[in-house]
């Protein structure tokens, strides 16, 4: 049913401001009682009218993976972190590389991250990956041992601001760099002598896509997935592919780290 637009700009303003997580156009519609939900386009429009009443503020409304939600501008970030009282721990080339051939040859085994880099894999910087949830079992490879697969996630797009895997940078526009020997900074979460590092620059979409080109042969046909689904059955068949065993991929959500932990 049709309702005063002005009221439904506000109610919808209001609950993104006060959620705490991003929430899509079905959850902005469940708000109201069945019999007075807001139709789809009024839903997007009150969004879209909110977009442009926060611009050139210190807040915008930014659409990622799993909806809508307001967020401090990035040029404020110097300011705002110095509320933190907790210095934030510095991970390291290694654990960046591990994600960025993840995020860009997903679905793909330890072995295979192995193979690539050349080097073993900790089973710390697995462990944490899955920890900051940007990383989870999406399925098992069908070879002899099972060996887990590993994709990325609805966070780990939110975290990065993307609505989809195919708005990270593809590796035939960057060229490849010799990824310096310092470490990134990420948001809070136990160091260890595997994953902490000297203080480095922050995390970025475009240090991963860096990192991805270090370690991954030039000239190597290397794109993200494309996912835009907002479907999670969907989001795991684009990351899933013919590499794995789809059956598994449910029972897998349940368990991501104890799977993780027994294949590592």
């Amino acid at each position: 049913m049709s309702m005063n637009p002005p009221l439904l700009k506000s109610i919808i303003e209001a609950a993104l401001l006060s959620a705490g997580q991003p929430l899509n156009i079905e959850r902005l519609q469940a708000l109201f009682p069945e019999d007075e939900q807001p139709a789809t386009e009024d839903v997007q429009a009150a969004l879209d009218e909110l977009a442009t009443d926060w611009e050139g503020r210190s807040l915008e409304l930014k659409h990622v993976s799993s909806g809508y939600r307001f967020q401090v501008r990035t040029e404020f970030a110097p300011w705002l972190g110095r509320l933190s009282e907790e210095r934030q721990p510095r991970y390291s080339r290694a654990l960046l590389e591990t994600l960025a051939l993840i995020v860009y040859r997903q679905p793909i085994t330890r072995a295979g991250i192995e193979e690539i880099r050349g080097v073993t894999v900790s089973s710390h910087i697995i462990r944490t990956l899955l920890e900051r949830e940007w990383v989870r079992v999406v399925g098992h490879r069908d070879v002899p041992g099972k060996p887990a697969l590993y994709g990325t996630t609805r966070k780990f797009l939110d975290y990065f601001n993307l609505r989809s895997l195919s708005e990270l940078p593809t590796l035939a526009d960057i060229k490849p760099i010799d990824l310096p020997q310092e470490s990134f900074e990420f948001s809070a979460l136990p160091a260890n002598e595997d994953v902490a590092g000297e203080e480095g620059e922050p995390s970025s979409v475009q240090e991963i896509a860096d990192a991805a080109v270090a370690v991954l042969a030039e000239g190597d046909d290397v794109s993200p997935a494309a996912q835009s689904s907002d479907d999670d059955a969907a989001y795991d068949a684009e990351v899933v592919g013919e590499e794995g065993d789809a059956a598994s991929v449910e029972e897998d959500h349940e368990d991501d780290r104890r799977a993780a932990g027994e294949t590592a």
